[in-house]
């Protein structure tokens, strides 16, 4: 593998950044939203994501016929690293990563005419409904059912930790259609308008003390058929595609490595302040930041040569969410009492960050799930 961009890799870098330099304003550039009201950092996003789309990046990695540029994988790394090195919001995560490659793959031609385009533009916006009380680590035990009536799934149940779905227009959900079947059997993958009759959303506040996740109850919600994607009973497969697409996003290393940059420049504003125990966990990240980057070029490779990343996949995303809170607690480590009582933007902004990553060993699968997967899937090891 050649791990340097060659001439056309190193000229697409270039012109992201110069667009980053020219065309974002310093607040979108250095996206913070430490202090800001929700609404307002919520429309900084919108706007950055308007110029993406008017640029023609809303997805460099989606086929031309559906409106994406085609770009290779290692262009999408590329695309996806540099926006995350400068803190820039990127296209819509979940309706971009997720629900268009899973429509692309497993979605009939009406769905994908239907809801491609708005995903593209911006138009409408997603969040999933996979985790229930009870059924996070064990998605497949999920009890939210759907029963078909005529030409509708009549829906009742609870989904939880739903990211966004105060602000979505859509969402994703996995239901069951068969309680008689084996459990990774009777589900199903359906579609559904968050303003239809029968949804409510209730905020949860998490301990950092933003608004990001949800509980999403449905009640006798009525879906059209013609809303399930893939084969009824077959869901689960369509499920696990979107997840491979979730915990395969790449470009997250370079997010890690301006992290590692912000701490660096603390232990030498401090200078001797900084304990030589804190010193020593910051070589560690140092090393752990390139681990991330050795994993991502894997993913990478899979993908340029056509596979979906599978315990691949979950070989970076338990190594990655993982070193988030290490970093987290490096950083806080290095900061003394000023991580408690933050006496400017930076700190700040790292309080809240070791506050926010608790749930990153959870979000998008824990951390034990991960791990199995790899015993199971990576090393072939027997279930216990």
């Amino acid at each position: 593998m050649e791990f340097r961009d060659n001439a056309a890799i190193a000229s697409f870098r270039d012109e992201v950044r110069d667009w980053i330099n020219n065309d974002l304003s310093a607040e979108e550039r250095e996206f913070d939203d430490f202090g800001m009201s929700p609404d307002d950092s919520y429309q900084r996003v919108l706007a950055v994501r308007k110029k993406l789309s008017a640029k023609g990046w809303a997805a460099p990695a989606w086929p031309k016929e559906y409106g994406g540029m085609g770009a290779s994988v290692r262009q999408q790394a590329v695309f996806n690293e540099e926006l995350s090195y400068n803190r820039v919001p990127g296209p819509d995560f979940i309706g971009i990563n997720y629900v268009g490659p899973t429509l692309m793959l497993y979605g009939t031609p009406e769905q994908k005419s239907r809801f491609l385009p708005k995903i593209l533009s911006g138009d409408e916006k997603w969040c999933q409904g996979y985790s229930e009380p009870g059924s996070g680590s064990d998605l497949a035990s999920l009890q939210t059912r759907a029963v078909l009536d005529g030409d509708e799934f009549v829906v009742n149940g609870q989904k939880i930790w739903t990211s966004g779905a105060h602000r979505a227009d859509w969402i994703f959900l996995l239901v069951r259609t068969d309680p008689d079947a084996p459990k990774h059997r009777g589900i199903s993958y359906l579609l559904a308008d968050m303003k239809s009759p029968g949804i409510q959303v209730r905020p949860l506040v998490n301990m950092a003390g933003s608004h990001e996740f949800n509980e999403v109850f449905f009640e006798d919600l009525r879906i059209p058929r013609d809303q399930l994607v893939g084969e009824m009973n077959r869901g689960w497969y369509v499920g696990m595609a979107t997840m491979d697409f979730e915990r395969s996003a790449i470009g997250g290393v370079a997010g890690n490595r301006r992290d590692l940059e912000d701490i660096v420049d603390e232990v030498k504003a401090r200078g001797q302040a900084v304990t030589p125990a804190a010193r020593m966990e910051v070589a560690d990240r140092r090393v752990e930041v390139d681990v991330t980057r050795m994993l991502s070029q894997r993913i990478i490779s899979i993908q340029e040569s056509g596979n979906v990343p599978n315990y691949e996949a979950s070989i970076a995303k338990l190594f990655t969410s993982e070193l988030n809170q290490r970093m987290a607690r490096t950083a806080m480590h290095v900061l003394g009492l000023d991580g408690q009582a933050p006496r400017n933007s930076v700190q700040t902004r790292w309080m809240q960050t070791y506050s926010r990553s608790v749930s990153a060993t959870i979000a998008g699968g824990t951390s034990e799930i991960q791990r199995n997967i790899v015993a199971t899937r990576g090393l072939g090891l027997p279930r216990g």
